[in-house]
């Protein structure tokens, strides 16, 4: 397994229940700050085999990415039942439900 690729597991795997993080605040935090597609490759493969909280990453928007219409419906669903809002167009308040990184970490997110 490739070092970033590791790393996004782990990253996906500590977001707390409650908040949410973005594909390209995932990237960064693993070493690549152009590498939200390659988030989204992985969760895509890896969820169930790492049994990932694939639910708690959304767009830089706070949007929920997913096309199919199915799917985004367990997104919001799974969301709503760790208290995270989702608005009817599958929206989430990216100020309020954000997760964070730990001090010594940095906080800010320019490029998304």
């Amino acid at each position: 397994m490739q070092p970033f690729t590791k790393r996004v597991i782990e990253i996906i795997k500590a977001i707390p229940k409650g908040t949410v993080m973005t594909y390209g605040q995932i990237a960064e935090q693993a070493g690549s700050r152009r590498g939200a597609r390659q988030v989204v490759r992985i969760l895509h493969s890896l969820s169930s085999i790492h049994q990932l909280p694939w639910h708690r990453v959304v767009n830089a928007k706070g949007e929920i990415a997913i096309r199919d219409e199915e799917a985004r419906y367990m997104q919001s669903f799974y969301l709503n039942e760790e208290g995270v809002e989702t608005s009817t167009d599958g929206r989430v308040d990216l100020d309020k439900y954000r997760h964070h990184t730990h001090a010594g970490e940095e906080d800010f997110y320019p490029h998304e």
